[in-house]
This record gives structure tokens, C-alpha cells and sequence, in this order.
């Protein structure tokens, strides 16, 4: 086995003062709801009989970041550490300690969305084809995150791009977190790109199903390389929690697919 490559201790923190401040994660999540948020207002503004007025992104991007916080705090505290949070409660409200699922996130999203839809008279499937749309964004900045705190890394490997990551055992591995990145943003990016404009937003439901089987297919595969939760391991022997969380996803996406060309 080869000594991979070494990686260096990145500082978490993009600005620190004593153990606060702004960390590179934070600043994934801000960057990817701000960036989203742009580029739905311009969609918006350049379609002026779109499902969402331009006055509506506002509202979105407030339901779409609570959605994000509770949801994806949640999802961690259920599907991944159900246990240790019902031994402590009180850590619960400690998001700055790091334990967000995506998932559970998405969770969380779908509820905002829903109740924002029924809010504003807009179809639900209209208001998920857009954040889908957009979603990449957010996915990419959060797994380059993921790689700089030198966490969610992959199992041993002896490919010669194997990374020995900070307060690890010391033996190279798949950097999974570059994995992600790579096909949950950049591919998965690109994708909703040219879905975009080849004027998908028109075929409702289309951005939403290429998001959740693009990201269940790519996460489900990564899933393989990707070092399962120490406390967890795999589930029955056989699955990851994160490769089990992907498959309705991968069942609603289809299930949209099948009714649209039903």
C-alpha cells in the first residue's frame, strides 16, 4: 500500500477570534442559499408570467433556510445518533459542535416548500423544480467544506490518490468528499445547467426528479468508498444509513418521472 498523499491541518475557521467566528462550513451554507437566491430572482425577473413572482424568492429563501437548519439538525439526531441525543437533550441546539444530514434536510426543505406553495398559490412541484434547480450549489461549497474540516472521509485505499486526512489513523483513503463534489455539484450542476436551458422550469416536476435520482444515484455509489459511521457501520451488514436514506429518493424521483409520462 502506498503512503498516500499527506494532507495538511486546515483551519476550519475562515475568521477566528478564540474558538468563534465564521467557519468554512457556515460559509458554505450562506454562500449556496445566497447564491441560489440570485439566481432565482433573475429567473423570476426574466419571466414575468413565471409560477414565482420575484416577491415571492424572498419569502422562499426564508422558509428554504429554516427548512435547512431544523431539518438537517433533525435528520442527524434521528437517523444517525438517536441514542446519544435522548441521553442529552440539551446537545441537541448545538449545531456549532457540526451534525447536519442532508437528508434530513431535504426533509426539512420539502415541508418549507409545501408550506410556502400554499402560501402563495404556487404548485409545490414548481417551487421544488427551482430550488432543485439551484441545490448544486449549496451541495458543492458543503462537500469542499466537508474535505477542509478533513471529515466524512473515505475507506483505506491504495490508489495512488489516496489522502491521509488530519486525526485520522494515519492510512491513505478515497477522498469521498471530492467524490461528492464532483458528482453532486459539478455534474449534478451541469445537468440541472442544460436542463435549464432546454426550458425544463416548463415540464413541471423534470428539475425535481433529475435532483433526487441525479443526488440518489451519486450519493448511493459514493456511499461504496465512504467510510460508514463508526457508532452505525453498516446497516444489517449490508447498507449504509446513507446508501438506505437515498432509496425514496430514488423511488420519488421515479415515481414523478413515471407520472409525467403517464
Amino acid at each position: 500500500m502506498n503512503g498516500g498523499i499527506i494532507l495538511p491541518q486546515f483551519d476550519p475557521f475562515l475568521i477566528n477570534f478564540g474558538g468563534f467566528g465564521i467557519r468554512w462550513y457556515a460559509l458554505a451554507y450562506i454562500a449556496g442559499l445566497l447564491g441560489g437566491y440570485w439566481i432565482l430572482r433573475r429567473e423570476a425577473g426574466r419571466q414575468p408570467h413565471a409560477p414565482m413572482p420575484v416577491e415571492a424568492v424572498d419569502s422562499l429563501l426564508n422558509h428554504v433556510l429554516l427548512g435547512v437548519i431544523l431539518g438537517g439538525r433533525l435528520g442527524y439526531v434521528i437517523f444517525y445518533s438517536p441514542a446519544f441525543f435522548l441521553a442529552n437533550p440539551l446537545d441537541i441546539i448545538k449545531v456549532w459542535q457540526g451534525g447536519m444530514s442532508f437528508h434530513g434536510g431535504l426533509l426539512g426543505v420539502t415541508v418549507a416548500m409545501w408550506l410556502f406553495a400554499t402560501r402563495w398559490g404556487i404548485p409545490v412541484l414548481a417551487v421544488s423544480d427551482r430550488v432543485a434547480m439551484v441545490l448544486p450549489i449549496g451541495l458543492l461549497l458543503g462537500r469542499l467544506s466537508n474535505f477542509i474540516n478533513a471529515e466524512l472521509y473515505g475507506r483505506v485505499t491504495d490508489l495512488p490518490w489516496g489522502m491521509v486526512f488530519p486525526g485520522s489513523d494515519g492510512l491513505p483513503r478515497h477522498p469521498s468528499q471530492l467524490y461528492e463534489a464532483g458528482l453532486e455539484g459539478l455534474a449534478l450542476g451541469m445537468m440541472m445547467l442544460v436542463g435549464w436551458r432546454r426550458g425544463w422550469l416548463r415540464r413541471t416536476g423534470t428539475m425535481t426528479a433529475t435532483l433526487l435520482v441525479g443526488y440518489g444515484l451519486a450519493r448511493f455509489l459514493v456511499e461504496y468508498v465512504r467510510e460508514p459511521d463508526a457508532h452505525l457501520g453498516l446497516v444489517l451488514g449490508i447498507a449504509t444509513m446513507g446508501q438506505i436514506l437515498c432509496l425514496p429518493m430514488l423511488a420519488a424521483g421515479g415515481w414523478i418521472l413515471w407520472r409525467r409520462g403517464a
